[in-house]
């Protein structure tokens, strides 16, 4: 194997290591130390990851691709949430931190990371075009998961009604789960688009290929489960010694943490002039989160040794409103299967105010705001609503309305 492989990959498993051995010897690092140490583990071993999920598209294809990718794709974020909902089945005050840390990944996908992409993949558009540009034009085939995301956003304002997260709507959107993989593995698969170390990976003959990948998922999924309860339990603890508000340190830092290899990733795709595409693979991880993750976590309380509700409280309850409100704007700004510049000024704007404008007063003027800047793109994009719901259940996926207007991939003033 060349250096360019292997330097990557030997860097990423040097920072594992100081963990393992923390983990696997028994030791009691400080709060702060162990932090660091679990935290650097969990990103390397997501970038890990990252990496042989995108060159596993290279021998993988249909249905069998789409739920290994899906899976493992969340396994650091969901890692660390599912943990906090089980040991909530035994302690109560982790139900805080369980909503915390799903309501912060699913905030930050959206608001950070599509805004992102969406303007890096428009500036970059600006630079070779020389013109400036409006919008960045999807593939038809996204009008599929963009209904499975709108359907599961509207599902779950049951949450912040009800002020629970019951095992019967867990295994409705695990079921949903099931349904979306079952959907989008009848699509025609398509050559994989891979960059940088997945590249090189995805690259080597396939007798080297196969084994390495499989090594890769066995290594970080080893890590990432020897290191989620440590890492969970540092954050709190770290959070308690500094004097830091312990619900915003689990919600903000550890999904960042775990999302980052996808967030650079996107970044990579957006940077080589793809961002209708990083924009699509942004979307599908917002359909696995409110689905997959949103789903397990009830089970994840009952396996736990709690009942069959993970019931919320008021600070909760806003979270959720208010993270169910920003999703239902993304897919109001997208229903066209066009990503204009203001929507991803709009939305990093929003997201950015939220730490500015802390309170529960904020948070629902923010629900407001939110409520109302969607249903002014609904009524913009509302001959799309129809097609866009029906998606999920059309033997075809594309349709004269599930297609955008006749357009270059990106509008230019």
């Amino acid at each position: 194997m060349s250096t360019t492989l292997l330097r990557p990959l030997a860097f990423c498993a040097a920072l594992t290591v100081p963990a393992l051995i923390v983990r696997f010897a028994g030791l009691s690092p400080s709060p702060l130390l162990g932090l660091l140490l679990f935290g650097m583990a969990v990103v390397a071993s997501s970038f890990v990851l990252a990496w042989a999920a995108e060159a596993a598209q290279v021998d993988i294809s249909g249905g069998l691709a789409i739920a290994i990718l899906a899976v493992i794709a969340v396994l650091p974020e969901y890692a660390v949430d599912l943990y906090f909902a089980y040991t909530a089945g035994s302690n109560p005050e982790y139900v805080a931190y369980a909503a915390a840390n799903m309501t912060g990944s699913n905030r930050l996908l959206l608001g950070l990371g599509w805004s992102l992409v969406a303007i890096v993949a428009l500036a970059r558009a600006k630079q070779r075009t020389g013109k400036s540009v409006r919008e960045l034009t999807l593939e038809s085939g996204y009008r599929v998961e963009l209904g499975f995301l709108a359907i599961g956003s509207l599902v779950a304002f049951v949450v912040p009604t009800t002020g629970q997260i019951s095992l019967l709507l867990g295994f409705a959107l695990l079921a949903f789960f099931v349904f979306y993989l079952w959907k989008v593995s009848r699509a025609e698969a398509a050559e994989p688009d891979l960059v940088g170390t997945a590249a090189t990976i995805g690259d080597l003959p396939k007798h080297l290929r196969r084994p390495l990948v499989i090594a890769l998922f066995v290594f970080a999924a080893v890590v990432i489960l020897a290191c989620a309860e440590p890492f969970a339990h540092s954050l709190i603890a770290t959070g308690t010694q500094l004097g830091i508000d312990q619900f915003l340190l689990v919600q903000w830092l550890a999904p960042l943490a775990s999302e980052a290899p996808e967030f650079i990733v996107a970044i990579l795709f957006a940077v080589r002039g793809n961002g209708a595409a990083a924009i699509g693979t942004l979307i599908s991880s917002k359909v696995n989160q409110w689905t997959l993750l949103v789903g397990s976590l009830p089970l994840a309380y009952l396996l736990g040794g709690g009942g069959t509700a993970l019931h919320l409280d008021a600070r909760q309850v806003e979270e959720f409103l208010l993270t169910a409100t920003q999703t239902v704007l993304g897919v109001a700004a997208l229903l066209a299967l066009r990503f204009p510049r203001w929507a991803a000024w709009t939305l990093l704007g929003l997201f950015a105010i939220q730490f500015a404008l802390p309170g529960q007063t904020a948070r629902y003027v923010l629900c407001g705001i939110y409520a109302v800047i969607a249903v002014a793109a609904l009524i913009r994009n509302r001959r799309h609503i129809r097609s866009t719901l029906a998606a999920p259940f059309r033997n075809q996926v594309a349709d004269s309305q599930a297609t955008p207007d006749p357009a270059p991939a990106s509008s230019a003033r």
